[in-house]
């Protein structure tokens, strides 16, 4: 029997706001002691009323255009109830009814199409810490300004789980909605499972507070295998909610999944309505940055492996920089240059880049063959620490190549009369090219890596033709 499996993913990202979103408390508890960053308003002491963060508000407006969708031009906020000692006011503001972004897509890089059926804006609870007998309570994160994104249904494996989580992770950060910091929980991920072997959708389980891409496909994987496995025996799927063992890699069942009800949703009386026009849009979306789509179309102009753009649209600062290179030089520079970056540079990299200009001239070095591969390398990574003109490094160093024919086919000439080279000239013309390399090798190393190879290969070539 086939099934299909078929995921929505809820997706909380932190704003990158100063403050919280209901007080003037320092929004950046990550080395913070257990509730030091609380106010009366984050603690619900009888009296306290929220006052909303506009800037929340903006970086919002700027996730709708990240997501391709429309800004609601009238939102507003609800409480959501529910007692658990996390959450002092025994409710969550949150927008049920009239969120503050409107439908909208996010595109796979594989071409897929993932619908967003809303975003809305939401404080955060605090933090549980399970012991042994008892549990305690950090409020530092109470009153975080978060937007929860919600997909529609329209992802179908694993991989397409995964793919979303990275691009949704890119959109964000490159818009400069949140700091994306997963180890800080950022960005957490509930991903909703369900597996039918008709056109119907299944009866679906929900896996809360993942933080990793990795969690987030491996986990979807478990639960199609497990949700398979009960149908086939017979049994019928229980909607819940689960947890992810990271260690066991496995899901275990938490609790009964609410629905909406249950949480007696009514509209907050405190805040009121948010109300933007036109005008107000267009302000908090000017200046929008490149999003990673932007890359992509202009990065495969260079033809280089999946796997480099990746590398490359890791960090917002070296995209920006490599679509620059591609702007004021050729494809061909611009592909060194791209390979440079994905294999030197690391994700969480924040060294200041090299100026363009130095770039284009390192790239133009190796291509005119004034360079090796080898040193050209060593010379980017050193003017990643220290912008300096390449020329003047290579030639403090000593690493320009040797183009003159006359010097190389002296070293040739040597190699070739040396026991070693003599006998891999044998070879050759007895039909071993391989050998070709050996002797390159060779001059390569009389010439201490300086010889330009090419032009040693030929040399070579030249002189066993005419023995």
């Amino acid at each position: 029997m086939t099934y299909q499996p078929t995921i929505g993913i809820e997706c909380h990202v932190q704003l990158a706001t100063r403050t919280k979103l209901f007080s003037a408390t320092d929004n950046d508890a990550r080395d913070a002691e257990p509730n030091a960053k609380v106010s009366e308003i984050d603690f619900a002491l009888p009296g306290m009323l929220p006052y909303l963060n506009h800037e929340a508000v903006r970086l919002a407006v700027r996730a709708a255009q990240a997501l391709n969708a429309e800004v609601a031009r009238v939102s507003r906020f609800d409480r959501k109830h529910y007692f658990y000692p996390d959450l002092p006011k025994g409710y969550q503001i949150s927008q049920m009814y009239q969120p503050i972004i409107l439908a909208g897509h996010v595109d796979l890089p594989n071409g897929t199409t993932v619908r967003v059926e809303h975003a809305h804006l939401e404080e955060d609870a605090g933090k549980l810490t399970h012991h042994d007998g008892y549990s305690l309570v950090d409020l530092n994160r109470a009153g975080t300004p978060l937007i929860e994104i919600v997909s529609e249904p329209d992802i179908h494996s694993a991989a397409d789980a995964r793919a979303y989580a990275e691009e949704l992770h890119k959109i964000m950060t490159y818009a400069g909605v949140t700091n994306g910091d997963l180890y800080h929980g950022n960005m957490r991920f509930d991903v909703n499972v369900s597996v039918s072997d008709t056109d119907a959708l299944g009866t679906r389980t929900e896996v809360k507070n993942l933080n990793s891409f990795r969690s987030v496909e491996a986990a979807v994987e478990y639960e199609i295998g497990r949700q398979i496995e009960v149908l086939e025996s017979g049994e019928k799927i229980t909607q819940e909610t689960r947890g992810w063992l990271d260690d066991e890699n496995k899901t275990v069942s938490q609790r009964s999944k609410e629905n909406a009800q249950d949480y007696r949703y009514m509209p907050d009386p405190d805040i009121p309505p948010i109300v933007l026009d036109e005008a107000d849009v267009k302000e908090m979306q000017a200046d929008f940055p490149r999003m990673p789509k932007e890359y992509r179309a202009r990065f495969s102009e260079l033809h280089v492996d999946d796997s480099v753009i990746n590398a490359l649209l890791a960090n917002q600062k070296i995209a920006e920089k490599l679509y620059k290179v591609i702007e004021e030089s050729s494809t061909d520079i611009a592909k060194r240059i791209a390979n440079w970056f994905a294999t030197v540079i690391t994700e969480n990299d924040e060294t200041d880049l090299p100026s363009t200009a130095n770039l284009i001239a390192l790239s133009q070095l190796t291509g005119q063959e004034k360079l090796s591969s080898t040193a050209a390398k060593e010379i980017f990574i050193d003017i990643m620490k220290n912008d300096e003109d390449p020329m003047i490094i290579a030639q403090r160093k000593n690493l320009l190549q040797v183009s003159d024919s006359a010097r190389i086919q002296k070293i040739v000439e040597e190699v070739l009369a040396s026991p070693a080279g003599a006998k891999a000239a044998a070879d050759i013309t007895s039909g071993n090219d391989k050998a070709i390399g050996f002797l390159v090798g060779l001059v390569m190393k009389e010439s201490r890596g300086k010889a330009n190879p090419a032009i040693a290969r030929k040399t070579i070539i030249e002189k066993i033709n005419q023995k």
